[in-house]
């Protein structure tokens, strides 16, 4: 069974929610649908609840596609406000660090709940010919594919057709547009984040913080050296110990953050350099901001379910 691809791009900061997306298509009827879609929308940034909308409201839409396809389905648990702070690029959430360390509970819980997917499990008890009929259904057979090359170089493609390329095509109206949009806004972030890590208020910004985790007891350059040592720093100890060794690391990292303005630094950096690499795709943003507000209207609409 092909897994679901995400839509989420890990990045290495804080990421600013927005962006959004004008993609001129190569099929006229795409470009139609996409101006009757967005017509009267105004862009504007989603807050992480209401992607968190979205996100609930896709997967009901391909439950019931794929129960109309004779297949039960069962939506994928979606990522809630707290496991969407794990990764960033610097913890400066003290209380969410006390709570969460550096969000290994949060891992390990969506771990098994991919391990224990009921929509695995259903797939791989199927004859041959049904699992080729169900991946059909839910993926498409990749006939008819969407193709968008990433800004960065590479190109992703996706099916046209199936029960996920139904759900988005319900939420944002175009589904070959909002992928266009959505893979080129997001496909940003490798053009400008070296130039953050560049960037003198970032570097001055870091050095500030290694020396307030010096003084605390945790020798660290930078946060980027905490994860990559994370786990051979946890070698030898315990579930407990490990958790409780990652805790007040990751709370000595927040406070250093906050005490030298380290998050609030790399957000802004963020938001400045984004801004100035989306200047060069500015219908795609605008399409991807306004496709973004009227899926949240469909969402919230009972009607489309």
């Amino acid at each position: 069974m092909k897994a679901k691809s995400s839509a989420l791009l890990s990045v290495a900061f804080i990421a600013c929610l927005a962006a959004g997306c004008v993609v001129e298509s190569d099929n006229s009827k795409d470009t139609e649908r996409t101006q009757k879609g967005v017509a009267g929308e105004r862009g504007r940034d989603l807050t992480v609840a209401e992607e968190i909308e979205i996100d609930r409201a896709e997967g009901e839409l391909v439950e019931t596609c794929m129960e109309r396809q004779g297949h039960p389905y069962w939506p994928a648990p979606v990522a809630t406000v707290e496991q969407r702070k794990v990764g960033v690029y610097v913890v400066d959430d003290v209380d969410w660090a006390r709570r969460y360390g550096y969000g290994r509970p949060l891992e390990i819980a969506a771990e098994e709940a991919r391990r224990s997917d009921p929509n695995a499990t259903y797939y791989n008890a199927l004859p041959k010919k049904e699992r080729i009929r169900y991946s059909h259904a839910l993926d498409g057979d990749f006939d008819d594919k969407i193709s968008v090359e990433l800004p960065a170089g590479g190109t992703v493609q996706t099916s046209r057709d199936g029960c996920f390329a139904e759900a988005r095509e319900r939420l944002y109206g175009d589904y070959p547009t909002w992928f266009r949009a959505e893979k080129t806004v997001t496909g940003l972030t490798p053009l400008y984040v070296p130039r953050i890590h560049r960037d003198t208020r970032l570097v001055t910004a870091v050095a500030a913080w290694s020396r307030c985790m010096n003084q605390s007891g945790n020798p660290f350059k930078n946060p980027d050296e905490i994860r990559q040592k994370r786990d051979s720093l946890a070698k030898g100890m315990n579930t407990s110990q490990v958790r409780s060794a990652e805790v007040k690391l990751a709370v000595a990292e927040a406070e250093c953050a906050r005490e030298t303005s380290l998050g609030m630094i790399a957000r802004s950096l963020e938001g400045e350099y984004r801004k100035k690499t989306l200047d060069d795709y500015p219908d795609e943003f605008a399409t991807y901001r306004q496709m973004r507000v009227a899926a949240l209207s469909r969402a919230r609409n009972p009607e489309i379910r």
